[in-house]
């Protein structure tokens, strides 16, 4: 399957390769095949919705041999990394070490970046080197557990423990209790989630509300792009356990003037000039999860690559040609871009399988997706098998509409949701209700 697309200059067109195979990466799928600049578009794995914008190609997006093999094979000219893992294990140093793959443009920081997320006490030591605001720490490694123990036994209440490492957004737990949190945490330095929680942070809990900011950079200029408010929580009100993200809104209301002054000072300016202080290569998108507790914004996390599924409600929202955007960021010509955003509402709603975030059953026929109207159906855990769209992973479908602000793109968001039925589809149904 070929898209071709319109005759330009042959120096400002590209074959391009993504990594994934979520919402995520069928939301970069969408806008990397609309644009002028895009020759051909292969994905690695995709999923059945990101078949429909290129070709999936059955390629584990961390055999970086594989990938090195067709990147030759097809003269791929431009890599998207949507996932983490592939930055946290060197996909880009892989490239630049390889004097035939290091002229192909990819997006996505080296492995010194993305530690940011790959580390999550690495990444709070960062911020102190920088005074970037966030919640006083203490971190704990296996063979600390008693004063972990201890440290904890004199903590206020709640108390965050986050697992260091990857953890597929699910290694973040608030703890109501001293007991509660040391239990957590023999069961976290235990291996509860491997070698992702060998060590344990430790965090003060800041009661306030939460945003995501996204920034594009090319490691000396930096673009901002739409923010987004998402909803981790598996249970409606945000109760129950941390999930991938079960929905988001774009724009976020209470994100002012003042609030972005402040964050674009005291969090993103100094985050890129420390990253280049630090001489760390950093192509790419960095996430940047905020809280604001009394008119302050505090950074609780940082991740390598867009969120999902903020970037579900991000990239529609976005009207420049991406793959230019890409470009320009790959060569270090930031600079010379204006970001252009509809003024439009965004929000998604994520339709997840029976006993997600836990143990769920993958399989499962889709039906409704033709009978929607007015929205855009980004596939997360889907593949097509025998002509049937089947789930294929805990988060399987968002549904993204907009609207002339929250409540009506929430409208066609859920009417729409409802439309789509696979045996134990679940979705929360107050999806931005705190917003209004």
């Amino acid at each position: 399957m070929h898209y071709i697309c319109a005759v330009m200059a042959i120096n400002t067109i590209h074959k391009i390769l993504l990594l994934g195979a979520g919402g995520r990466e069928h939301a970069f799928a969408l806008q990397l095949s609309k644009s002028k600049r895009c020759a051909q578009l292969f994905i690695a794995p995709g999923n059945a919705g990101t078949a429909h914008c290129g070709e999936n190609v059955p390629i584990n997006p961390l055999d970086f041999q594989a990938i090195r093999s067709f990147v030759l094979q097809h003269q791929i000219t431009m890599v998207v990394v949507g996932p983490e893992e592939p930055l946290v294990l060197g996909i880009w140093d892989f490239f630049q070490a390889d004097p035939e793959l290091s002229k192909v443009l990819l997006i996505g920081p080296s492995q010194a970046g993305a530690v940011l997320e790959g580390s999550k006490a690495w990444a709070k030591r960062f911020m102190g080197r920088y005074q970037i605001p966030t919640a006083a720490y203490r971190e704990f490694s296996t063979d600390q557990l008693q004063q972990g123990l201890d440290y904890l036994s004199k903590h206020a209440l709640p108390i965050v423990l986050k697992a260091d490492g990857l953890a597929a957004g699910k290694g973040v737990v608030i703890c109501q209790s001293i007991n509660e949190a040391q239990q957590e945490m023999k069961e976290m330095l235990g291996g509860k989630f491997g070698d992702a929680s060998a060590k344990v942070v430790v965090e003060a809990f800041l009661s306030g509300i939460e945003f995501s900011v996204f920034v594009l950079t090319d490691g000396k200029n930096y673009k901002i792009l739409p923010e987004a408010k998402d909803y981790k929580r598996i249970g409606e009100g945000d109760k129950g356990p941390n999930t991938g993200g079960m929905g988001a809104v774009s724009p976020v209301p209470f994100a002012d003037a003042l609030m972005w002054q402040k964050v674009e000072d005291r969090i993103i300016v100094p985050t890129i000039k420390g990253l280049r202080k630090e001489k760390i290569p950093y192509i790419g998108f960095v996430f940047f999860g905020l809280i604001v507790v009394d008119g302050e914004p505090y950074v609780i996390e940082y991740n390598c690559r867009m969120g999902d599924p903020e970037t579900e409600v991000v990239l529609p929202r976005l009207k420049n040609d991406f793959v230019q955007l890409l470009h320009a960021c790959a060569t270090g010509k930031l600079k010379r871009v204006v970001i252009k955003q509809d003024k439009k509402t965004a929000t998604t709603v994520m339709l997840v399988s029976k006993g997600y975030p836990g143990a769920y059953e993958k399989g499962k026929i889709i039906e409704g997706l033709d009978t929607t109207k007015g929205s855009i159906i980004l596939h997360a855990g889907t593949k097509m098998s025998e002509g049937s769209v089947l789930t294929n992973g805990g988060r399987v479908i968002a549904v993204t509409s907009f609207g002339k602000d929250i409540p009506s793109a929430l409208r066609k968001s859920y009417s729409n949701a409802r439309k789509i039925k696979f045996e134990g589809r679940y979705f929360r149904r107050d999806i931005g209700k705190d917003l209004l």
